[in-house]
């Protein structure tokens, strides 16, 4: 029988194993004590042979030999060959318990699936369960010495009950060189399916369920089979056998107390009994039995499998199953609790202090969370990969991203301080009087008779070529790539303008050379007036923006081109062009150019400032961006990133700043 102390490991306690040390049945004394007896006599032996029987010459050889012998033992690897052993055997010892054929779940199908009181009936169903469990003894003698011991032959089975002799007649008729044990698997199967034809199994389902649980139980059969024909490989159990004796038998050698006079290293004090060397052999041979005794667990060993108990119980249980009990139902009452919503059985006085323990609830039943907290935030302050604007973002960061971006950038299409990355940008503050509302969203027809954004105050709307981005200049205009150019002029007499726009890569790797051109250009450049002496239709002067022109060319040449240039298009015969800038042509209003560009910052928006009156025009040429002088510079934020710039009044002229 399996040596059981669950009941007295129930409880931690101190020393708790202390109690199973003692025992004798199934321990590790019973199994080790002869190898640990032989052990340490042959090691008094050698040591009793060093001391009184060897010559000094002799004693000098042994010497050399048992240090020879100690410093090279460590080199055999005994925990690693035989803890992977050990745990290999432990899961198959385990694993082969679980596959021991139980009728338990046989039984109770075949108690509800195969219907009859009378004797015809109750004879299926005996026979059936009497078939199961013959095939599990036929299997189980095959594969444990025990149950082998206890059915030696054929006619022991007959004379149990298990088989009558018609069967075995049956059985011994069959010939095959081969184990039979499913024979009687074949036999539950037949009668199952006769069982189905006489109507005592009701459906197929039933039929199907009650063969399924045979099939499992059939496996289980199998596999003890297939457990006993492959073993362990021979060679893993051969090493492991091989480095543990070995070990312990150069141990016998190498462990010896030496003379402490001749000074070896580790050899200063003289035992005769070796205590750590024991107890080394006590763990390390001892793990090698725990794994003897484990490889195959259908012996007879005091922890091997009790075959024969399990089955004289399941061949009772079975048969009282699909007999005894088959149709004896006690009456139904109602219970206690039949009233009660939530039933308590009642605790005894030694578990009285289980009612004082809540219920578990789930390890976050007890958080704690502030009351400031529990309030749900309103999902329109909930923003999810938005880039933060406003107060808190860094300079450069727009720029930054437009440079990642995959669109072109406006500032590879502008000259001066917008192709500027490190730079900080110049911008004009509108005042709060300017425009009396906000921009509109409504639209208005254009003098080709397109869509065209209308604002408030004779704002000036443009366009920089742009998929995704709107950019509001200071001037009032709005940057829209998706307008289409209608007309376009050039300024007259710029001399030093920016050189020809190159592309976004370009500008990119020449940005310190432009940088530094650039610093030179916004110190000393100036912006001509152009008088809008041949305005076509009563329309009053449009802002442009600069061209590309080229230095070599005069001044007849360009104002020649301005004449050209002035022809109006349909925006539909113009090329859209990532290098070239598109203007929206607003509807006439009362405003002059001159009220759009007031460099006063903006003190309250609800405010109306006046505009500043115009200035005479007179002569052939006009200053669009001339702007009243101050007596001190004043600090004016850029709109394009975010930064500070200074600028002085006193200049005749200011570049239209843009903010995206």
């Amino acid at each position: 029988m399996t040596v059981t102390y669950t009941a007295q490991v129930a409880n931690a306690r101190f020393f708790g194993f202390s109690k199973l040390l003692l025992a004798w049945k199934g321990s590790i004394y019973k199994v080790l004590w002869k190898e640990f007896l032989a052990f340490f006599v042959m090691y008094t032996a050698i040591s009793v042979t060093y001391r009184f029987l060897l010559f000094d010459e002799q004693k000098r050889y042994f010497e050399k030999l048992a240090i020879y012998c100690n410093h090279y033992a460590s080199l055999i690897p005994m925990s690693f060959v035989l803890g992977f052993y050990v745990t290999l055997v432990v899961n198959r010892w385990w694993s082969q318990y679980t596959r021991i054929p139980l009728p338990d779940r046989l039984m109770c199908v075949l108690s509800g699936g195969l219907q009859g009181m009378d004797e015809r009936g109750r004879l299926l169903r005996r026979t059936m369960m009497r078939y199961a469990s013959l095939s599990a003894i036929l299997i189980l003698r095959s594969v444990s010495t025990a149950v082998f011991k206890r059915f030696p032959t054929m006619d022991h089975v007959v004379e149990a009950g298990f088989m009558t002799r018609e069967e075995r007649k049956k059985f011994e008729s069959l010939q095959s060189p081969y184990n039979k044990y499913w024979m009687p698997c074949v036999w539950f199967t037949n009668l199952a399916a006769l069982a189905r034809c006489e109507g005592r199994i009701k459906d197929d389902g039933t039929l199907k369920l009650v063969l399924e649980e045979l099939n499992d139980f059939r496996g289980n059969c199998s596999m003890l089979f297939h457990y006993d024909m492959i073993s362990v490989p021979l060679v893993y159990t051969q090493v492991v056998t091989l480095a543990v004796y070995s070990f312990f038998f150069v141990c016998l050698i190498g462990r010896q107390f030496l003379d402490p006079t001749q000074g070896y290293s580790g050899h200063d004090i003289d035992l005769y009994v070796p205590i750590f060397t024991l107890l080394q052999f006590f763990f390390y041979a001892g793990w090698l039995k725990v794994a003897e005794q484990l490889i195959n667990p259908f012996g007879e060993d005091d922890d091997d499998f009790e075959s024969n108990w399990l089955i004289d119980r399941n061949f009772q249980v079975s048969m009282m199953a699909v007999d005894e009990m088959y149709g004896d139902l006690p009456i139904m009452e109602k219970d206690r609790y039949w009233n009660d919503s939530n039933p308590r059985p009642p605790y005894t006085t030694a578990t009285l202090f289980k009612l004082r323990k809540p219920s578990f609830q789930g390890s976050t039943f007890d958080m704690a969370i502030p009351k400031e907290e529990m309030q749900f935030a309103p999902l329109a302050g909930i923003t999810e990969n938005v880039e933060s604007e406003g107060v808190g973002r860094h300079p450069n960061m727009a720029l930054f991203n437009r440079l990642l971006s995959t669109a072109p950038s406006p500032t590879a299409f502008m000259g001066g301080a917008l192709r500027r990355t490190s730079a900080q940008l110049q911008r004009f503050r509108r005042p709060s009087g300017m425009y009396p509302h906000s921009f509109s969203d409504e639209e208005g027809e254009d003098d080709e008779g397109g869509k065209t954004p209308v604002l408030p105050g004779g704002s000036l709307p443009s366009v920089l070529g742009m998929d995704t981005q709107s950019t509001i200049c200071s001037c009032g205009g709005v940057l829209n790539s998706q307008a289409p150019l209608s007309e376009a002029q050039f300024g007259v007499g710029m001399e030093r303008c920016v050189e020809a726009l190159q592309n976004q890569e370009h500008v990119m790797e020449m940005e310190e050379d432009e940088e530094e051109e650039d610093d030179e250009r916004s110190d000393s450049g100036t912006m001509e007036e152009v008088s809008d002496g041949s305005g076509r239709d009563g329309q009053r002067p449009l802002l442009y923006l600069p061209p590309p022109l080229q230095p070599s060319r005069d001044q007849g040449q360009t104002s020649s081109r301005q004449t050209q240039d002035k022809t109006p298009r349909a925006a539909s015969t113009t090329p859209p062009s990532p290098l070239s800038p598109r203007i929206i042509l607003p509807h006439p209003t009362g405003l002059s150019i001159q009220d759009l560009f007031i460099s006063e910052p903006i003190t309250d928006q609800a405010t109306v400032i006046p505009a500043i009156p115009k200035l005479p025009v007179g002569g052939a040429k006009m200053s669009f961006l001339t702007v009243p002088s101050y007596s001190t510079p004043q600090r004016h934020r850029s709109v394009s990133a975010g930064s500070e710039c200074q600028w002085d009044p006193k200049q005749e002229m200011a570049p239209c700043s843009i903010k995206k």
